[in-house]
């Protein structure tokens, strides 16, 4: 009796438009199989970004051999992922997370990956996907930048102050190193706005924040709190150090021209430097306190402590 290949050419036809799809599907659809031994393989690859595992001959490789493609997953995220791999071989749960491969090229990328596992003779085999997802983290990266930048002065704003400031006081609690807090702000800068407008008061403030950016080390950082109301926080540095700081800054302001006839800018400022134990809250009063002081005792003074 003849061998029926009816069946064999119609599974053939059908599979065709299946292999093309998988091909051209956006992102890597996988299989990953591991024994019991941890001796791992991927008996299929398909998608459009299956090249980020390399060129066809190297896949193929991976097909009886592939720990390889681990190579190309970022060593800060590597860790991570083979902590839900475990996870989800004891639990049979699915696998969600999100890592940095390699591409053949040299360059990054974020991938997002969701693997399902199933029992399979003596190990695991995982039926997942891998999705570039580099543009999603790029945009959350850059709302995350706007959200904690001031758009006038592209400096960090009070949101973006205050976690870090949150964080250096945690450092300083740990390891009993000196911090500091400066807050200033622009003397009568109503003046400005109400003599040469809004638009001249915003150039103001832009160069305002460029000539002191440009006397602080770059661990420090200078923030806009809102208006004309500036803070510097100053890691690993004590009081008498942060006050020559304040000086600085106040001489560098008083000294510039702003374009500003027959008018001179200067600057008030509070120095305050944390004490251990205690609160964010408490630091930064005592920093406006001080910053009171210097604008009650003449303004263009830079202020430390209550008796001055």
């Amino acid at each position: 009796m003849p061998f029926d290949t009816t069946t064999l050419e119609q599974t053939g036809e059908a599979s065709q438009p299946l292999a093309l799809l998988g091909d051209r599907l956006p992102g890597l659809i996988f299989q990953c199989y591991r024994s019991a031994e941890g001796a791992i393989r991927f008996p299929y690859l398909a998608g459009a970004d299956r090249r980020v595992l390399g060129d066809a001959r190297q896949r193929q490789r991976l097909a009886v051999d592939g720990r390889h493609a681990f190579d190309r997953v970022h060593p800060e995220d590597f860790p991570r992922l083979m902590v839900a791999v475990e996870r989800s071989a004891k639990s049979l749960s699915l696998i969600a997370t999100q890592v940095r491969l390699t591409r053949p090229g040299g360059s990054e990328a974020w991938f997002g990956v969701r693997a399902q596992p199933e029992p399979h003779g003596d190990g695991t085999l995982w039926h997942g996907i891998m999705v570039d997802i580099s543009e999603q983290i790029a945009h959350q990266a850059h709302l995350r930048e706007l959200s904690d930048t001031d758009e006038l002065t592209g400096l960090p704003n009070r949101r973006k102050l205050m976690s870090c400031l949150d964080h250096q006081l945690s450092l300083s609690c740990r390891h009993g190193t000196p911090l500091s807090l400066i807050l200033f702000d622009l003397d009568h800068f109503k003046r400005v706005n109400d003599t040469w407008g809004h638009l001249k008061g915003d150039e103001v403030l832009g160069r305002l924040s460029e000539l002191c950016q440009e006397l602080l080390r770059g661990e420090d950082m200078l923030a806009r709190l809102g208006g004309e109301e500036f803070a510097v926080l100053l890691p690993l540095t004590p009081k008498p150090q942060a006050l020559n700081v304040a000086q600085r800054l106040r001489e560098r302001v008083a000294g510039h021209d702003f374009g500003l006839p027959r008018h001179r800018l200067t600057i008030s400022l509070g120095v305050a430097e944390y004490r251990i134990g205690e609160s964010r809250e408490a630091l930064i009063d005592r920093a406006d306190c001080h910053l009171y002081i210097a604008k009650e005792s003449g303004r263009n003074r830079a202020v430390g402590s209550a008796e001055e």
